[in-house]
Formats: structure tokens, C-alpha cells, sequence
């Protein structure tokens, strides 16, 4: 694992042990991200289910302002948190451990207009959309109410086979590649919006 662009171009980034976690490729990340260059100056990120940081940190190097990492796996997070350390980016990362589900469910209260995420990767092991996608529904109506900057964009990644309408957000583009889809998706407008 790497980051493939940026400040940290070449650096090689701590993977993930086991199959707690599944890195993305280099090729299908390099596609993502020459989507979202025109999103990433100065944006505040969020990597849910980060494993080892590899989207958060990519889009620190390609200028990100700042990046909050959420993961529960105890690996995955002292592997992260050495990625951060060895990057030199501290400054520019949060990390939170532990259960995402119960920790957006206990911050209700929206931050600042200024501190909301431009950018959230929404990436859970695939046995979620299976097993807890009320939970899922859950995780997205709270970044939409509270968490999300209005032209804030979500990328969910799952299993090519699975769907999963997370309203009250909006697809306005997918891909596929191999057996895994990306969707991207922002707030629906509202009635008043569409006006």
C-alpha cells in the first residue's frame, strides 16, 4: 500500500493484517481520486471504517485540510495511527476508536458550518449492507442532517452485488470496477432547493 499522489507520493503506508480490512487498489483508488481532485483543496474529510487510513491519507497528501479516521478494529488502529506518525501529519488528523454507530448516535449536535466534512468515505465491511443496514440508514441520515457539508459529497463502496438506498442521501454517479461499486452520493434537495 501507497499513496499514489501528492505531498506524499511514493510513500509506502503500513497495510492491514488478516481480512479485517480490504485495501482498495492503487489502480481503482488512482481512478477515484481524479475524480474528486476538484474536491479535495482545503476539504475536511471523514474515512469511516478506515483500516489503515489509505483514503484519508491520500486525501491529505492530494491537499485535504483535515482528516477524522473512524475505526474499531485494535490492528487496524495502532497501524493507522503509525501511518499518521510516519506521514507527519498529525496535525492535519483525528482519530477516533471504537463503535462509529454509537459514537454519531451520542454527537447529535451538528458542528460548525465551517468544521462540517466536505468529503466522507463510507466504506464498511461488506456484511453490514446484509446484516445491520438500518444501521447504515441510520449513519447516513446523521451525516446528512448534521455532519455533512450542502455541497458535501459520500462515497460508499460495497459489494457489486449489494444495494442500499441511504436516504436522505442522493446517487448522482456509481462505479463499478470488478466485483465492488462506488457510489456517490450528496444531500437531496429539498422541495424548497428545487425551486
Amino acid at each position: 500500500m501507497r499513496i499514489i499522489a501528492g505531498e506524499f507520493r511514493g510513500r509506502k503506508l503500513l497495510p492491514p493484517e488478516g481480512d479485517v480490512t480490504r485495501p482498495i487498489t492503487d489502480r481503482v483508488k488512482q481512478s477515484l481520486f481524479d475524480i474528486l481532485t476538484p474536491l479535495l483543496p482545503g476539504a475536511r474529510v471523514y474515512d469511516c471504517f478506515a483500516g489503515t487510513g489509505s483514503m484519508g491519507l491520500e486525501s491529505l497528501s492530494r491537499g485535504a485540510g483535515h482528516a477524522t479516521f473512524f475505526e474499531a478494529d485494535r490492528g487496524a488502529l495502532l497501524r493507522l495511527r503509525r501511518n499518521i506518525e510516519t506521514l507527519g501529519c498529525a496535525d492535519h488528523a483525528r482519530v477516533i476508536p471504537g463503535d462509529i454507530f454509537r459514537w454519531f448516535a451520542s454527537s447529535p449536535n451538528a458542528p460548525s458550518p465551517a468544521s462540517k466534512a466536505n468529503l466522507i468515505f463510507l466504506d464498511p465491511p461488506y456484511r453490514f449492507l446484509r446484516e445491520q443496514p438500518e444501521k447504515l440508514r441510520q449513519l447516513a441520515a446523521d451525516f446528512a442532517q448534521f455532519h455533512l457539508a450542502p455541497e458535501g459529497t459520500v462515497i460508499f463502496r460495497h459489494d457489486a452485488r449489494d444495494a442500499l438506498e441511504l436516504s436522505p442521501l442522493q446517487q448522482y454517479d456509481a462505479r463499478e470496477y470488478g466485483g465492488m461499486t462506488l457510489e456517490f452520493l450528496h444531500p437531496a434537495l429539498s422541495p424548497d432547493d428545487k425551486q
